[in-house]
């Protein structure tokens, strides 16, 4: 994996780095729009926060107070760029970074094929890392507030790779493999 950092997305699917389509490719059924997939992946990072939330004020109440939890919660956004290099790390040849925050965007965009369960791994990994992880620690041990606020936030800002995830479950039949081009990924079954 060679990470090269691109800069501020201009907002133009066009301008990101792609490969040639496949033969017989198929575009996910995804939205189309970027508005409206920040929409979705907005509420969608809410709704996350409100239930994990809940069990984690009961579990972890008596420890509220002092700087365990706004720490946390500054970390969750400490972790956006760590976040997107364990994406990148899952790609084998070449990884863009961009980033875009205005519109509150990072991501990475590679342009090499991968088998669906690489690609779902590759969604998953910072959320288990930096969301799963502390936020089983912090259940675990309620005193340890931080974790528990990290991995809350750190869960729900991931909706955009489980909607990813969702899609490669949904929709790419056993064998195929699947490919970034523009904001949109694609899936073929191999020759």
């Amino acid at each position: 994996m060679k990470l090269h950092y691109c800069g501020k997305y201009d907002l133009n699917p066009d301008s990101l780095p792609h490969g040639e389509h496949k033969e017989n490719a198929h575009k996910f059924k995804e939205v189309n729009s970027t508005k409206q997939l920040a929409i979705i992946a907005n509420i969608g990072c809410i709704i996350i926060m409100i239930l994990l939330a809940i069990p984690a004020l009961i579990r972890c109440w008596d420890y509220i107070g002092g700087w365990s939890l706004p720490l946390g919660c500054v970390a969750s956004v400490l972790v956006l760029f760590p976040h997107e290099f364990l994406h990148a790390i899952c790609f084998k040849e070449d990884v863009y970074l961009y980033t875009n925050l205005k519109q509150g965007l990072i991501f990475v965009v590679g342009t090499e094929t991968m088998s669906k369960s690489r690609f779902i791994f590759m969604s998953l990994l910072p959320n288990i890392v930096f969301g799963a992880i502390p936020y089983i620690i912090g259940m675990i041990f309620p005193s340890l507030i931080f974790f528990t606020a990290l991995g809350v936030i750190s869960i729900g800002m991931g909706f955009g790779d489980y909607y990813n995830v969702f899609n490669a479950l949904t929709q790419m039949p056993k064998g195929s493999r699947t490919y970034l081009y523009g904001l949109n990924s694609w899936w073929y079954m191999p020759q």
